[in-house]
């Protein structure tokens, strides 16, 4: 009992983000895909390898 309300709540909130239509911002879009003079360089090692250390700490008792 009481899972009505929590069910149509969903139910509602499911059919809002199915039928809205969010305004897109395609120039910042563009950028995003195109690389724009906007976006970070990623980090790389010896300028040709990209470097993605978020698990290096993980890795430290292998060693």
């Amino acid at each position: 009992m009481g899972r009505g309300r929590a069910k149509a709540k969903q139910t509602k909130v499911a059919r809002d983000l199915k039928y809205s239509s969010p305004q897109t911002d395609f120039q910042r879009l563009q950028q995003e895909l195109g690389g724009g003079s906007g976006s970070p360089e990623p980090d790389t090692l010896n300028g040709d390898v990209p470097v993605d250390d978020r698990w290096s700490d993980d890795d430290d008792w292998r060693r």
